[in-house]
């Protein structure tokens, strides 16, 4: 029993993953919600399917190996599949950036030890090239005490599934690590501009998945995490925090992911193909020492088909630890460099 079972497949990136299994003589088997889509996908690829809602996961794992679970957002269907993993001997991963998640899955640690299995959300952009790129400035700076990353995107977009799971995050508050606790603060509140090498880019805290994951990594009390975004978008974020109220309004979420339909489902191909990401990190010592690192990828959301098919190859080899892991902890701290068209830029 050697099978990839890629659930939320009919999804955006679950497509590309599935484009990228195929190309590497995998051939998954097609899993998720939409009986028509997952059946129409799986006709066209030639592929094995199940179609199985979340309550119903059972029997549909019995001759799976690896779940790469797709299917956010991640906050209300990680937990369900994960659970159901560890009972059936399964190993998951997922493509999560929600600090909730990683949060909870931590928590199943010692369950997954013990069927000997390894959890990992996390497998996608989220979180392999910023977990990695805090391994290695934990490398560097053993006695870090300070942690900042910063990511930006060029010439891409974001898909709906992302920008789904951005709406059921509004009204809450941006999440950091202080002193090895989560925290939260108002949403926009830091900020700076930051050198990416080849461009210098206004960025604000977000609560990313590292404030979780590269505590988890290096043991780093104080994380914050930046994303390139326009200064008008902050005076929006400090807007938002004013009328929080409004925005966790079922009501308001749902008329904001009704309109996300009229948008295209994710970047375009030449988009996926042109596009890339740029990514920085510092660690920062008591004495104020600083190193830096930066690194550059693929587009998001092909370097999230690459690295989550990676990983479940690796998985199905026998190269695993059992447990919860992040990538870096898992495959150590140079896996984002296996992933093709990743380089560390020089400072």
């Amino acid at each position: 029993m050697k099978n990839i079972l890629i659930y939320g497949a009919n999804g955006f990136t679950g497509r590309l993953a599935v484009e990228e299994a195929l190309s590497k003589g995998i051939k998954p088997v097609l899993g998720g919600r939409n009986k028509e889509e997952i059946e129409k996908l799986a006709k066209e690829y030639g592929l094995e399917f199940k179609v199985f809602p979340l309550d119903h996961i059972g029997q549909n794992l019995d001759d799976i190996s690896v779940v790469i679970h797709c299917a956010g957002p991640f906050e209300f269907t990680a937990l369900q599949m994960a659970k159901a993993c560890i009972d059936k001997g399964v190993h998951y991963i997922d493509i999560t950036g929600e600090i909730t998640v990683f949060e909870s899955l931590q928590k199943l640690d010692a369950a997954a030890k013990a069927a000997n299995i390894m959890l990992m959300p996390g497998a996608g952009f989220d979180v392999v090239p910023t977990d990695c790129l805090a391994a290695m400035l934990k490398e560097k700076m053993p006695d870090a005490s300070t942690l900042e990353m910063a990511f930006t995107g060029i010439g891409t977009t974001v898909s709906r599934g992302t920008a789904t799971t951005a709406i059921q995050n509004l009204g809450s508050k941006n999440l950091i690590r202080e002193n090895g606790k989560l925290k939260e603060v108002p949403s926009g509140k830091y900020f700076k501009w930051i050198d990416f090498g080849s461009v210098k880019h206004h960025c604000v805290s977000i609560s990313w998945g590292d404030v979780s994951t590269a505590y988890f990594s290096t043991g780093i009390p104080n994380i914050k995490v930046y994303m390139g975004l326009k200064a008008s978008v902050r005076k929006w974020m400090l807007f938002g925090n004013w009328i929080s109220p409004i925005l966790k309004m079922k009501a308001v979420k749902n008329y904001l992911i009704k309109q996300l339909k009229k948008r295209p489902e994710g970047p375009n191909a030449e988009q996926r193909k042109n596009g890339y990401c740029l990514i920085w990190g510092e660690a920062v010592n008591k004495n104020s020492e600083k190193t830096t690192l930066r690194l550059k990828t693929r587009e998001g959301y092909s370097f999230t088909a690459l690295s989550s098919v990676l990983i479940a190859s690796k998985i199905i080899s026998g190269n695993f630890k059992a447990g919860y892991q992040t990538p870096s902890s898992a495959y150590g701290s140079s896996l984002v460099l296996e992933i093709e068209e990743t380089e560390i830029l020089k400072s």
